[in-house]
């Protein structure tokens, strides 16, 4: 498969960047969520990447997440150094990134925001990410992902008990 199957603004960031070989998949079915993303690529939950946006003050922020963990709003919080984190709406989602919710990748976006990226992203050797659109994903090692994304990385992850 080829960059072309990603959203045309997405397929324009891989190239800019020169990841004009990776490999973008799409599916007939959609992959808005990690377990149904992981569902079509074969993979598990966790090996997906969810690029989520937040409100810091009222300023959106990227945090990118595996796909078998939630985010902890209060660590997010605090990394930013923010006094008030929400998550963004639907239209927020799309002002901030140009994607739409289950589409929204970890890079190629309408404008900067600053992006956490979860440590835990690096347990793996490939993680998958949505290329633009609720029916394409692709993959890449998550330390050129965070890089291409511009992430810091952080423990964002809610922890379990």
């Amino acid at each position: 498969m080829s960059v072309s199957l990603a959203h045309p603004r997405f397929a324009e960031a891989l190239c800019a960047l020169g990841l004009h070989d990776v490999e973008v998949r799409r599916f007939p079915d959609a992959t808005r969520t990690a377990a149904q993303a992981a569902a079509a690529i074969g993979c598990d939950p966790p090996e997906i990447v969810k690029s989520l946006v937040f409100a810091a003050d009222g300023v959106p922020a990227l945090v990118l997440m595996d796909g078998s963990s939630r985010v902890d709003v209060e660590r997010v919080r605090h990394e930013l150094g923010a006094a008030a984190v929400t998550r963004a709406d639907a239209n927020l989602v799309r002002e901030t990134t140009g994607y739409a919710i289950g589409g929204v990748p970890p890079f190629g976006h309408v404008t900067r925001t600053r992006v956490l990226a979860d440590r835990g992203l690096l347990d793996h050797d490939v993680v998958w990410a949505a290329a633009g659109t609720p029916h394409t994903v692709f993959p890449l090692d998550p330390t050129s992902l965070i890089a291409h994304a511009g992430g810091t990385l952080a423990d964002v992850r809610e922890r379990t008990v």
